[in-house]
């Protein structure tokens, strides 16, 4: 049951693009600005950001993952790129090293979603996870690099709902805050039991 009567803390996100060619200056990232763009359409609640931009490197995208949940304690972490078949796509790689938890049905949807879009859906590999620390866990999920296709997966379509649709839900689950959304851009789903 979700308990208004307390003032919530604001919602902690970490938004992480993963390339080689962005991080290195050869083209700016379209990735981060995309994802924050269609995070203050969607969320009602307030919540604080925090952005990184690295390269496909695993080592790197650990260390980050890890520093952006054990040390700044994001609630959500939205990673871009890095997902597909080439030799140096690790993001789901290293996103699973610093899981704690796997939920595949993360990586399911996103895949059903995009297959109505493009055929070349089941190429990518994307996931997420749940990092528990004991005194702190966060939901990250890995999203694809195409601005276009961030916003479909986030918001799904006509005929299927989007990834975020899911996402306050299970971030209240595992202790963080309410997340409430703007409900013509994400209807956020809680069950019957969990609502006032």
């Amino acid at each position: 049951m979700i308990d208004d009567s307390t003032p919530q803390r604001p919602l902690k996100i970490g938004l992480v693009s993963v390339s080689d060619r962005a991080s290195s200056g050869i083209y700016p990232d379209e990735g981060v600005p995309e994802l924050l763009a269609w995070l203050h359409s969607a969320l009602e609640a307030p919540f604080l950001v925090e952005k990184r931009l690295i390269p496909d490197e695993q080592p790197i995208i650990e260390s980050t993952l890890v520093e952006l949940v054990d040390g700044l304690h994001c609630d959500l972490i939205l990673t871009t790129g890095g997902t597909g078949p080439a030799r140096r796509d690790v993001t789901p790689e290293a996103t699973r090293n610093v899981g704690t938890r796997e939920l595949p049905g993360f990586g399911e949807q996103m895949r059903r979603i995009s297959l109505a879009f493009v055929p070349t859906a089941i190429l990518s590999r994307q996931t997420a996870v749940v990092r528990d620390t004991g005194a702190h866990a966060a939901l990250i999920v890995n999203l694809p690099g195409r601005p276009a296709s961030i916003r479909q997966t986030l918001a799904g379509h006509a005929e299927m709902p989007g990834l975020f649709a899911a996402i306050p839900y299970c971030i209240e689950l595992i202790g963080g805050p309410c997340v409430t959304t703007h409900a013509d851009v994400c209807a956020a789903f809680r069950p019957s039991s969990a609502k006032k």
